[in-house]
């Protein structure tokens, strides 16, 4: 990624590309990029020191941007403006959007303070925590999601797992999707066609947490907005069709302690480090489900045989443990995945939950409990099972010390989009397993 050192550098790279517009971006509660678009010339003579404001209303939108009751930003406050002061070592230049360069901002309420409800503040509230402790995180995103007709039917009736010949129009868009990605500044890996009919992955390279946040929610605008120029839409929704697999975002973790892996002597099996760490994600697993899977569509994928981990466990190279530990001798690519997100959660707040859970093992020393071998859908012994619906999900972080630890105020405002989802669901989509149309009318676009 192009890290620019400061404005003029910034500027130079604007004048190079030809750019006329800046967006200036925040994200919503449900991970959406919102902001405004200056004139190149307004951002560099007002906006980069000035800032501008936007509605604090961003964050009490639903899928739909209708206004679910929130205590603290609702027409009785007002919905005050926030402040948005952007941060130019953030910037990106597009390719697919020539003309168009955009960089996140760090979102202020009117006190000047850092706003509660900022999923960006809170991401950046737990990686303070973590420096505070003497540890960096190291994070990377892994993200499937599909490739559909514009009507959202399917554009494939097969499934080709990483074909290398299969459906050549598809890889048209997934090549300008990576092209993209690239000269957006993202360190892209691969692509591969998953498990489903036009189903893709995109694996994009490790960076500092908030880095990975930000990467991880371009990646998703980017390909949706070059899966539209190609006449087609794409979907980070989780749970698309009712049989088909569904999309899944896994988070790998690593630790950095004076420059280097701390995770790098695990061999054969977690160090101590590393073990404490896993013992906090799996002691908050089950209140980490709401970040994971936030509407009613989400947790339809926490089925047995899905490559969704039912249970809360952990183990080594196994892809049917709630955390997945890479234990090499000696190796710097030392890390755990957390294999339980939909595609559709909000990257920086799932990434927050993991930090806290992880360092909240560390600071109390967790044991971390016996390693799990072989098919966990099969035996999952005594594992604790995950909530497998919206309801449970509500239940197990309302009060839990994970909403804590990312914030009162925030976990409140969060908990009261969830609360409406699933209002609008018992009357819409009662069945606990199937995906109906009214899910993807309501989802699919937006996630």
């Amino acid at each position: 990624m192009a890290e620019f050192s400061g404005v003029d550098d910034f500027r130079t790279a604007c004048e190079q590309a030809e750019v006329h517009t800046v967006e200036v971006a925040t994200l919503d509660t449900l991970g959406h990029i919102r902001g405004k678009r200056v004139p190149v010339e307004r951002f560099f003579s007002t906006t980069v020191d000035g800032g501008l404001n936007i509605a604090d209303a961003i964050f009490t939108f639903d899928m739909q941007n209708d206004l679910p009751d929130h205590p603290y930003i609702n027409m009785e406050s007002g919905f005050l403006d926030c402040h948005l002061v952007p941060d130019v070592s953030t910037g990106r230049i597009f390719s697919h959007r020539p003309g168009y360069a955009l960089v996140f901002a760090d979102t202020f309420d009117p006190h000047g303070q850092p706003h509660f409800a900022a999923p960006r503040n809170v991401l950046a509230d737990q990686i303070e925590r973590c420096r505070q402790a003497g540890l960096d995180p190291v994070v990377a995103t892994e993200l499937e999601f599909y490739i559909c007709a514009p009507d959202w039917t399917p554009v494939q009736n097969h499934i080709q797992y990483s074909s290398l010949t299969d459906a050549l129009e598809l890889e048209d868009c997934v090549r300008d999707m990576r092209h993209g990605l690239l000269a957006a500044g993202l360190e892209l890996e691969s692509s591969n066609p998953e498990y489903g009919p036009g189903q893709m992955e995109i694996n994009i390279g490790h960076a500092d947490a908030m880095t990975c946040a930000d990467n991880t929610v371009l990646l998703k605008s980017i390909v949706k907005q070059v899966a539209v120029q190609h006449g087609m839409r794409a979907t980070f929704m989780p749970k698309l069709w009712t049989e088909p697999s569904g999309s899944g975002m896994h988070i790998h973790t690593s630790l950095s302690e004076g420059g280097a892996n701390a995770f790098a002597d695990s061999d054969g099996k977690p160090n101590l480090l590393m073990a404490h760490w896993v013992a906090g994600l799996l002691e908050h697993a089950e209140s980490m489900t709401l970040l994971g899977a936030p509407t009613i569509n989400g947790p339809k994928r926490i089925r047995p045989y899905t490559f969704v981990p039912t249970h809360v466990h952990w183990g080594l190279d196994n892809r049917s443990v709630y955390c997945r530990c890479i234990c090499e001798p000696d190796s710097a690519a030392n890390r755990v995945e957390h294999r339980a997100a939909g595609a559709d959660a909000n990257p920086y707040l799932m990434i927050a939950a993991i930090l806290a859970a992880g360092l909240d093992g560390i600071e109390r020393a967790l044991p971390l409990p016996a390693m799990s071998e072989g098919d966990m859908y099969a035996d999952p012994g005594d594992s604790l099972a995950l909530p497998t619906d919206l309801a449970g999900a509500i239940a197990t972080y309302r009060n839990s010390p994970l909403s804590e630890l990312l914030g009162k105020m925030f976990s409140e405002g969060f908990l009261c989009l969830a609360d409406h989802e699933l209002s609008l669901a018992a009357e819409n989509s009662p069945h606990p397993d199937e995906v109906n149309n009214w899910e993807r009318a309501r989802y699919a676009e937006h996630c």
